[in-house]
């Protein structure tokens, strides 16, 4: 699985990066490993509550899987994220059964 983080305006920590790879990477299994997701990570407004936005995107059997949420921190919204997008391919998966 590729992972292609984006941090726009600001510069993600190691630590970030690796939280996040460690966190999408359990959807390797259930997604496939040739698959790219896209991670983008944005500051919405600065000095605010809930300012972190994390938005991820990949393809899942020809259907296109997105998922956006708003944090206090990016850990909080990469794991809000990535429960999202399990709920989503569990859907697609029972409807293709």
């Amino acid at each position: 699985m590729n992972i292609n983080i984006k941090a726009i305006h600001f510069d993600a920590t190691e630590k970030l990066e690796e939280f996040i790879n460690k966190k999408v990477e359990k959807l390797a299994k259930t997604v496939g490993e040739d698959e790219t997701v896209e991670v983008q990570l944005k500051v919405v407004k600065p000095q605010t509550a809930m300012n972190k936005e994390v938005s991820i995107s990949f393809n899942y059997l020809g259907k296109k899987i997105y998922a956006e949420k708003t944090a206090d921190t990016f850990e909080d919204a990469v794991l809000q994220t990535v429960d999202s997008l399990k709920v989503q391919i569990e859907k697609i998966k029972a409807r293709n059964k």
